[in-house]
């Protein structure tokens, strides 16, 4: 499986490095014409953020200080002050970065991080230009570098970041002690991974893409991860003349419990206005008066057996038998956690031989039983937040929080399942290492019962016949465009509840060169 076409391309490290040797070897770019386009580039953002005033750029001795002494050079060139500050003695620098602290001029052109960045007159600076560490570090900083991070982060000067925020693997979004936290990061070719993937995510502040005048052509068609795009909307099911609510997919969602109630009510409802035919919720007996309850005629409800509120083991036939025509079962929304809850839940997703959306509880009855899933036959998509793939995993969530990529991809290899793990930069796996990576953007969507809507999204999608990660995909991005639209609609992100995200739904899904067709 190769990267969808409606995500686009984060290289990584690696990757970005065989492009630049593409480009400097085999399409004879000069390497210091690229650093001077980049360097080039950063001190415009920077002219930008702060059109006066005095400058502190901090360089390393890697290209990425290279690139930061073009910075400085243009923006002396401009009128600006600016102080440079090196991590090593100036000749330590080679190649490239050498040349370009050559061509700085000034006598001195720059001074030692060592004489004590503490102490220095870089904190009456407008700007602080990190230009530390590049692409290429993973690891924890060290010694000057470790101590100028931990300076600048604790000073009120804002910090355009070269390429990626110093202390941040650009490869994998880790922080493995401490990264610069920048306002702006100026990245160049393409983003990386790193900037959109948490903690690295939280570093970066806003990111901008520069061309530094690789060529088209540049090598990368085995890049694995990607950021999703609007276009993702454009590959949706629609209904057309001949649709019927059979060809529209049926979801079945399956959970609840006394006092869980609301969960598997707005994944039905989130289902239904993600565009499936019907939806039946399948829910414990004693508490489907309740659940079938609230003014939506359109919702079926169907009992079954269950034991002090929850659903019982007894009840999985009931449920094979109603999933016998097709269509998508969504397992887990206010399940519960008892052992016959688990116990059905278990049976079920072992039995089951439709698309599966497993959420909630019907995750935590898989706790660190993740394997057992592997021997489904037909698409299965997991969506936990960290807690729920920590027990999963059966590890801290703070783990998962600090390689959220490899754990994300860990699982889905694991399970054979597409793996959504949620957070503002929700990761969608397939078990062949594909990853796509959500922009985020949507603080509304951090209320009671959003996963729940999610869920009830991509049940929709499955049933409507995409792909297990193009629905998931297609979802979570419906689902942040939602929350967005919700807000907008009660007015801020802080009064946003569920079931305005539900309402959302149908705006969100239709693709902006379909707007005002329809």
């Amino acid at each position: 499986m190769g990267l969808p076409d409606w995500c686009t391309p984060l290289p990584d490290a690696a990757t970005m490095r065989a492009i630049d040797r593409w480009a400097i070897d085999e399409q004879g770019v000069p390497s210091l014409d690229l650093m001077e386009r980049a360097g080039t580039g950063i001190a415009r953002a920077v002219e930008a953020l702060a059109p006066d005033g005095p400058l502190t750029v901090l360089c390393g001795k890697g290209n990425n200080g290279g690139d930061g002494l073009v910075v400085a050079r243009r923006l002396r060139e401009a009128g600006r002050p600016v102080t440079v500050l090196l991590a090593g003695a100036p000749e330590e620098l080679r190649g490239d970065a050498r040349e370009n602290l050559l061509r700085l001029g000034a006598e001195p052109p720059a001074q030692l991080l060592s004489g004590g960045i503490e102490n220095g007159d870089w904190r009456q600076s407008n700007v602080v230009v990190d230009a530390l560490l590049g692409t290429g570090f993973a690891g924890e900083p060290r010694g000057v570098i470790a101590e100028a991070i931990d300076t600048v982060n604790t000073a009120e000067v804002p910090v355009v970041s070269v390429d990626v925020p110093s202390g941040v693997d650009a490869s994998t979004g880790i922080v493995a002690t401490r990264a610069v936290h920048a306002a702006l990061t100026v990245t160049f070719h393409a983003a990386k991974p790193g900037l959109w993937i948490h903690p690295g995510k939280a570093h970066a502040g806003e990111v901008r893409v520069l061309d530094i005048g690789i060529p088209r052509g540049a090598p990368g068609n085995d890049v694995a991860i990607g950021l999703i795009s609007s276009h993702v909307l454009e590959g949706l099911p629609r209904r057309g003349a001949s649709s019927t609510k059979f060809s529209s997919g049926h979801v079945l969602v399956v959970g609840g419990s006394r006092g869980l109630t609301g969960a598997p009510r707005m994944s039905a409802l989130a289902a239904m206005r993600a565009g499936a035919g019907y939806v039946t919720a399948c829910v414990p007996s004693s508490q489907q008066a309740m659940i079938a309850g609230g003014g939506t005629p359109e919702l079926m409800t169907r009992g079954l057996p269950d034991t002090d509120g929850a659903l019982s083991p007894t009840g999985v036939a009931a449920v094979l038998e109603a999933a016998a025509r097709g269509g998508a079962l969504a397992l887990g929304p206010g399940l519960g956690r008892s052992h016959d809850a688990f116990d059905f839940a278990r049976s079920l997703a072992q039995s089951a031989e439709v698309a599966l959306v497993l959420d909630a509880d019907g995750l935590n009855a898989h706790a660190s039983k993740l394997d057992a899933l592997r021997t489904r036959k037909q698409a299965t998509v997991l969506t936990p937040h960290a807690g729920e793939l920590a027990r999963l995993l059966d590890c801290s969530s703070a783990e998962i929080e600090r390689r959220r990529l490899h754990h994300v991809r860990t699982a889905a290899e694991r399970a054979q399942a597409v793996v959504v793990l949620k957070g503002d930069d929700t990761l969608i796996a397939d078990p062949s290492g594909i990853v796509a990576v959500s922009p985020g953007g949507s603080p509304a969507l951090a209320t009671a019962g959003s996963g729940d809507v999610l869920t009830g999204v991509i049940a929709a999608l499955l049933a409507q016949g995409l792909d297990p990660f193009a629905a998931a995909a297609g979802a979570v991005w419906v689902h942040a465009e939602a929350g967005r639209g919700a807000a907008r609609a009660v007015g801020a992100p802080e009064g946003v509840i569920a079931s305005d995200v539900i309402a959302a739904l149908p705006a969100a899904r239709v693709p902006a060169s379909a707007r005002g067709a329809r």
